[in-house]
């Protein structure tokens, strides 16, 4: 608490790429910049001498408690527009131009003296070093970038500590240390994000190639192709940042970005990218020959009919026939009757033809539409359930309870099974809300829903999560306009007149 009341801030936006056009394959939401926010932070900056009481732990609390903050920040209705890296931890940079004793010498000795407490702020992100021992020490700063006994400073994955002594600090630290040292390090901290959500992307655009549920290959093209597209833009950057190895001479500087890059693990990342858009494209290709395949088999069943046709000779002698029967002598009444009906039987052939042809169309349009429900359900109380998805798309976003009709199921009956398995609850289905086929509201495909509302049958208590759900909740329903939540289902929400 201390302090946090004696603490001053100054946040900035730094961007690292712009036009970075990056649709989260979990979420569906769209982003157009890559950057990050930068917080200059100083504790006591008005009571200087009470800066001894600071402790590695302290330093490290407000940025996790933060941390925490943001997690729930990104799933709230109304904050779609920024997408935060809540899975790493924020990254630290400690600095310090004192030392307590003053004016120390950092020559082997004092080194070797102090190594203990150097290594509790060598590691800020794990606040204090409980494990400390002579050899983890050695092994942890054998690749401190310091060369100057005036200088200390350490770049680990998710902190970093700079110590200059006073007249340096004040004379290099702006000019030079933040420039080569610490900016660069949130910068390829930023690369590595967009690099390691291109990775998730394409897992999970792997996923849905090999998913019954995802029915549309041209989507799947698409998002490829985009991926793909930022992939060069990051592999730009890159490049830049690999002609500086090249060409800086500045040995300090270029020491730096080598650790970071090893540090960061980025050609590695940048690697298994590379194999899974491999792999992505060889599973695309076998998937368009299975669709050749089975879109050219319905086409020849549906010209079947018209082959036999054809190469009978029927076909081509019904003009004459009904020329025939159009020319009859008025006297010849059987005749005319007959060929007639010879004419009749043979465009009903025709027709029949044609319409199988047509339907086996229609069919294969319909087979890449996939059939889903969703359920409304409210307890007595006037709270809504909604579950907390476990698996993409909108992994970890809430959702109303259903799933997909399987075949040769009717739509009530998916529902009460899919509500049974998502929360355990046996249901009694009031009403259809409405039908749902508007294209893009699922990222899966061409996939239609159908809405219900219901009521609870039995005990409430037994509820509990299952399946595709992590977690079963009560919403109270004036909460409900708080929640970012999945697919279109604050449509149906509002549809059902429980959001305004």
């Amino acid at each position: 608490m201390e302090l946090i009341k004696h603490i001053s801030i100054k946040c900035n936006w730094v961007k690292c790429l712009s036009n970075f056009l990056y649709k989260d394959e979990n979420s569906e939401r769209g982003f157009n910049t890559l950057g990050y926010f930068q917080f200059e932070v100083e504790h006591y900056k008005d009571d200087p001498s009470r800066k001894k009481s600071l402790k590695p732990l302290l330093i490290q609390q407000i940025p996790f408690l933060v941390l925490n903050i943001l997690k729930e920040y990104n799933y709230k209705s109304g904050n779609e527009d920024i997408h935060l890296d809540t899975e790493s931890p924020i990254y630290v940079f400690v600095t310090s131009n004192k030392s307590e004793p003053k004016d120390i010498v950092w020559n082997q000795d004092n080194i070797e003296k102090y190594k203990k407490v150097i290594a509790h702020w060598t590691e800020i992100y794990s606040g204090q070093w409980e494990d400390y021992s002579e050899t983890l020490f050695d092994k942890r700063i054998e690749n401190n970038l310091s060369n100057r006994l005036s200088e200390l400073h350490f770049l680990r994955r998710n902190s970093g500590f700079i110590y200059m002594a006073e007249d340096n600090y004040e004379k290099f630290f702006k000019s030079y240390m933040k420039q080569y040292v610490i900016d660069p390090t949130p910068k390829l901290r930023a690369v590595l994000f967009a690099l390691r959500s291109i990775n998730e992307s394409l897992d999970l655009v792997f996923l849905k190639t090999q998913s019954q549920a995802f029915q549309g290959l041209k989507i799947i093209e698409q998002k490829t192709r985009n991926l793909r597209f930022l992939r060069g833009m990051i592999q730009t950057t890159l490049s830049v940042i690999y002609n500086e190895l090249d060409y800086n001479r500045r040995q300090h500087y270029t020491s730096v970005l080598k650790h970071l890059l090893t540090e960061f693990e980025i050609e590695n990342i940048v690697e298994r990218i590379n194999q899974k858009f491999n792999s992505i494209y060889d599973v695309m290709e076998d998937l368009y020959h299975k669709k050749n395949d089975e879109n050219q088999e319905r086409t020849e069943s549906g010209l079947n009919l018209l082959k036999i046709l054809f190469g009978a000779g029927i076909l081509a002698d019904l003009g004459g026939v009904i020329m025939i029967s159009l020319n009859l002598e008025k006297g010849n009444l059987f005749t005319s009757i007959l060929n007639g009906s010879i004419a009749i039987i043979i465009i009903g052939i025709l027709i029949a033809a044609i319409g199988y042809y047509l339907n086996s169309r229609i069919q294969m349009k319909k087979a890449e539409i996939g059939k889903t429900v969703d359920a409304i359900i409210e307890d007595n109380a006037g709270n809504v359930i909604l579950i907390k998805r476990k698996y993409p798309p909108f992994q970890g976003y809430y959702a109303l309870p259903g799933g997909f009709i399987e075949k040769g199921e009717g739509a009530k009956k998916a529902l009460v099974r899919e509500i049974k398995e998502e929360t355990n609850l046996d249901v009694k289905i009031l009403h259809k809300i409405g039908l749902y086929t508007e294209e893009g509201r699922d990222p899966r495909g061409m996939i239609h829903s159908t809405a219900y509302k219901c009521s609870i049958i039995g005990d409430i208590t037994k509820m509990r999560s299952g399946d595709d759900s992590k977690k079963v909740e009560l919403i109270p329903k004036n909460q409900l306009k708080d929640i970012e939540l999945a697919f279109d289902h604050k449509k149906i929400l509002k549809d059902a007149n429980l959001l305004n």
